[in-house]
């Protein structure tokens, strides 16, 4: 449903009914804070028993369901006009790739088709840089770096590349309108699980890493991340994808930046990516043996880290109108955040 609101400062605003998934997750609880800022009304699917701090006393109607199930969440879907599929399996350790493919491919494949079927008018789903190609000079990759499937390391990284394939497939072959964004990765308030970068702000200010790899990595603030997936929405090309991504920084130069907040020492030791593999391999073998708790190293988490995964979203900045904010900003909102809710010591 879409309506005008009343005139402000002589423009008229449109506001929409939207359908957001991911909302109780990372960027989606930003991208549900921006749509709201905007005054949109949104609808947000979040499972059964899951966490739901993220959307605790924020003013949007929750639809109790699941993505693997469509009729949890079919009615919902109805007088939506745009719909922000950001939820997804988000795992760098997954031992069942099936489990993370019913949700990453199968279950955007029937979001996408039921939103269409409603009349939903215009769709953005998020992808992941982790889809992209890396350049072998290391010099930041785009959009259209040439990459396939045997370039995925990782299931993680696979189940993105074949659910990116799969609606795109359905934008030529079912003219389903969707706009697909690739952010790099956050930093920023709300990561309550927290997803792999918010492990290394922590464990940086915590001082539990005394050592680093070689390998670098394109930080941006989560909330850059959000305003991308709403410019992508009101200016992106259907079936064109944007990369949302902040600053290039090597992981020593990150953990420089945080330990300066925190008031530590960077670590100095530099570990070679070939001591760590067979720890990894180990730690993974551990964790199928005794309870598949989630290894602090894995092997796909050492093999990635082989590469610059540098990346630039001049494509977003000069289509969509993309702006970010230094890097640094978003290493002090995500301690700020952390401390005021016990992650950190005050």
């Amino acid at each position: 449903m879409v309506r005008p609101s009343r005139a402000s400062a002589g423009k008229i605003v449109i506001i929409m009914t939207v359908f957001l998934t991911g909302a109780t997750g990372f960027v989606g609880s930003a991208v549900l804070r921006q749509l709201l800022l905007a005054g949109h009304e949104v609808r947000v699917l979040a499972r059964k028993g899951g966490d739901r701090r993220n959307i605790e006393g924020v003013p949007c109607e929750v639809i109790e369901g699941d993505l693997s199930d469509t009729n949890t969440y079919k009615a919902a879907l109805k007088g939506c006009s745009g719909l922000f599929h950001v939820a997804a399996d988000y795992r760098i350790w997954a031992p069942d790739a099936s489990a993370m493919n019913r949700i990453n491919i199968d279950g955007t494949r029937a979001l996408l088709r039921l939103s269409a079927e409603s009349g939903i008018e215009r769709i953005v789903y998020t992808s992941s840089v982790a889809t992209l190609g890396l350049n072998k000079d290391g010099t930041p990759s785009n959009e259209s770096t040439p990459c396939s499937y045997t370039d995925m390391i990782g299931v993680y990284k696979r189940s993105k590349f074949l659910a990116e394939a799969e609606v795109q497939r359905l934008v030529t072959e079912e003219s389903i309108p969707v706009v697909i964004v690739n952010p790099s990765a956050p930093i920023g308030p709300r990561d309550i699980k927290p997803t792999p970068t918010g492990r290394i702000v922590l464990d940086a200010a915590r001082g539990k890493m005394p050592a680093y790899v070689d390998t670098g990595l394109n930080f941006v603030h989560v909330e850059d991340v959000a305003d991308g997936h709403i410019l992508a929405y009101k200016n992106g090309e259907v079936g064109q994808r944007y990369i949302l991504g902040g600053e290039n920084y090597t992981l020593l130069q990150m953990l420089t930046e945080i330990c300066g907040f925190v008031d530590r020492k960077p670590p100095s030791i530099k570990l070679p990516q070939n001591v760590l593999l067979p720890i990894a391999y180990l730690l993974e073998s551990a964790s199928r043996l005794t309870g598949n708790w989630e290894p602090f190293v894995t092997v796909d988490g050492v093999k990635m880290s082989k590469k610059l995964m540098y990346f630039s979203s001049d494509k977003a900045k000069k289509t969509l109108g993309y702006k970010t904010r230094a890097i640094q900003i978003a290493v002090a909102d995500a301690l700020e955040w952390y401390r005021k809710n016990g992650y950190l010591q005050p």
